[in-house]
């Protein structure tokens, strides 16, 4: 796929009144979403969703009643697209961040490869690592969450 076929899509979508477009051609996917502000592709906002683990263990039913009152408020941050999850820059460097690590807004967490290419995926919270759900070198998707954090 290249810039011209992307453009394309672009105008199709324009042309069509079409506010998502998602393309899968020779091994390579990519989403297309219109927001009011024009069109975003790979390169977009890291989404966050909000969860509480207490709220979701307490919904299946294996918290116990006095537990259920304490409620941990989580934030998912996912990945904003299709590629290779690193957790540092090179084989031999320290990892970005670990479970329990306190990170900044704008504090690079972790690298996604797509393309060839090193995507530094950095927090938009201040928080602390909660969870890493993704194995270093693991194949990720778009939207899929690599970590869970506790905003502070």
């Amino acid at each position: 796929m290249n810039i011209k076929e992307i453009k394309e899509f672009i105008n199709l979508m324009n042309e069509n009144s079409l506010s998502e477009l998602e393309v899968e051609k020779d091994d390579m996917r990519i989403r297309l979403k219109k927001t009011p502000n024009g069109i975003e592709g790979f390169e977009g906002p890291v989404v966050f969703q909000g969860q509480s683990i207490a709220g979701q263990a307490a919904k299946a039913g294996s918290v116990p009643e006095t537990e259920k009152k304490i409620e941990i408020k989580t934030v998912e941050i996912k990945s904003p697209m299709v590629g290779t999850f690193y957790r540092a820059p090179n084989p031999e460097a320290a990892a970005y961040v670990e479970v329990g690590t306190t990170i900044e807004p704008g504090q690079v967490i972790c690298i996604i490869e797509a393309m060839k290419l090193m995507n530094e995926i950095k927090s938009e919270i201040k928080g602390k690592i909660l969870e890493i759900l993704v194995d270093n070198a693991e194949p990720v998707e778009f939207g899929q969450p690599l970590f869970l954090i506790e905003p502070l």
